[in-house]
C-alpha cells in the first residue's frame, strides 16, 4: 500500500513543481511496459476487426435482403391442353404489365434442373417433373405487392403459386441483428479489458514509485498533479499501442480483400475500402479509456492512503 506522510496543506502551483518534469515521475522508457504496450495492442487489434467484421457483414445482409425484397418468384401449373412451358411464358407476359412489376421471364426448365441440381442430384433429375417457375423483378422505389402478383394471375385464370422469400428475408434479419449484438458485446468485453489492464498498471506503477510520490506530496503537490502524470504516460502510451492494434486490423483487412480465397468468401464478408476509415477513431478511443481509467484509479488510491495517514 502506497505510504504518505501528513503534510501541510499548500496551495499547489499552477502550472507545475519547479525541477519536477513528467519524465522525473515516470521514465520516457520503462520495459516493464513492453507486455501492457503488446497486450493493449492486441485488444485494439480484435475490437478493429469485429468492427470491420461486423461492417462488412451487415452490409452482406443488408445485400441480400434488398435483392429478396426486390424478387418473387411464382411457380405455374398449366391447366387444359397447354404445355408447362405455355403457361409460364403465359404468366409472364401477364405481370410484366403489372405496376410495380419491373421485369417478368419464364424460367427455362434446363435452367430450372441447374437450380436443383445440387440438391437432388442428377439420378432424381432424369425422372422429377420440373416445376414451371416465373421469376419476377420488382419495381425497386414501388414494387407491387403478393396481392397485386396474384390478382392479376387469378384474373386470367393462372393456376400459380407465389414465393415472396418471406421466410428468407426474415432469417437473413435475425441473422444481421445477432451479428451486430455480438460485435457490440465484443467491444464491450474489450473495453472493459483495457480497462482493467490500465487499473493495474496504474496500481503497479503507484506502488514502484511511491517514495517519489510522497516527495511530491510533502513539496505540496496535489492529489490532481501526480494523477495528470498518470494519466498522460498511459494515455500516450494506449496511443501508440491502438495505433499498432489497429494498423494490424487493417493490414488483415487489405490482405483479405486483395487475396480473398473465393467469390463466396467475397459475398459473405464484401469488405469495403471505406471500412477502413472506422480504424481512426480506435487509438483515440483507447487513449480516453487508458487516460480515465489511469486517473481514477490514482486518485483512489492516493485518496485512501491520505485517509490511513
Amino acid at each position: 500500500m502506497i505510504r504518505v506522510l501528513r503534510r501541510k496543506k499548500v496551495k499547489a502551483p499552477k502550472e507545475s513543481i519547479p525541477g519536477i518534469v513528467r519524465a522525473d515521475l515516470l521514465p520516457a522508457e520503462d520495459t516493464r511496459e513492453v507486455s501492457l504496450h503488446f497486450v493493449i495492442a492486441v485488444l485494439c487489434f480484435i475490437a478493429c476487426l469485429s468492427a470491420i467484421v461486423a461492417m462488412a457483414s451487415d452490409r452482406a445482409a443488408q445485400g441480400w435482403a434488398r435483392d429478396l425484397r426486390a424478387e418473387v418468384t411464382v411457380q405455374v401449373r398449366p391447366s387444359g391442353l397447354e404445355t408447362g412451358a405455355m403457361a409460364a411464358a403465359k404468366a409472364a407476359e401477364i405481370l410484366g404489365g403489372v405496376k410495380g412489376v419491373e421485369e417478368a421471364a419464364a424460367l427455362e426448365p434446363e435452367r430450372a434442373r441447374e437450380l436443383i441440381k445440387p440438391w437432388l442430384g442428377d439420378v432424381v433429375l432424369d425422372d422429377l417433373p420440373v416445376p414451371n417457375l416465373v421469376e419476377v423483378r420488382l419495381d425497386k422505389d414501388n414494387p407491387a405487392t403478393a396481392i397485386d402478383v396474384m390478382s392479376a394471375l387469378t384474373a386470367r385464370d393462372i393456376d400459380a403459386s407465389l414465393d415472396d422469400h418471406s421466410t428468407w428475408l426474415k432469417d437473413i434479419e435475425q441473422a444481421a441483428l445477432i451479428i451486430r449484438l455480438i460485435s457490440f458485446a465484443i467491444f464491450t468485453i474489450v473495453a472493459v479489458a483495457a480497462g482493467a489492464v490500465v487499473s493495474f498498471a496504474t496500481r503497479a506503477g503507484l506502488t514502484t514509485r511511491s517514495d517519489i510520490i510522497e516527495i511530491l506530496s510533502l513539496c505540496g503537490a496535489s492529489d490532481g498533479f501526480i494523477a495528470q502524470r498518470f494519466q498522460y504516460r498511459f494515455m500516450s502510451l494506449a496511443v501508440t499501442s491502438g495505433v499498432m492494434g489497429a494498423a494490424a486490423a487493417g493490414l488483415v483487412t487489405v490482405i483479405i480483400k486483395l487475396i480473398s480465397p473465393s467469390q463466396s468468401f467475397a459475398l459473405a464478408l464484401p469488405f469495403s475500402w471505406f471500412d477502413l476509415l472506422i480504424l481512426i477513431p480506435c487509438p483515440l478511443l483507447v487513449a480516453l479509456i487508458s487516460a480515465t481509467t489511469a486517473r481514477m484509479v490514482t486518485l483512489r488510491l492516493l485518496g485512501g492512503a491520505h485517509e490511513k495517514a
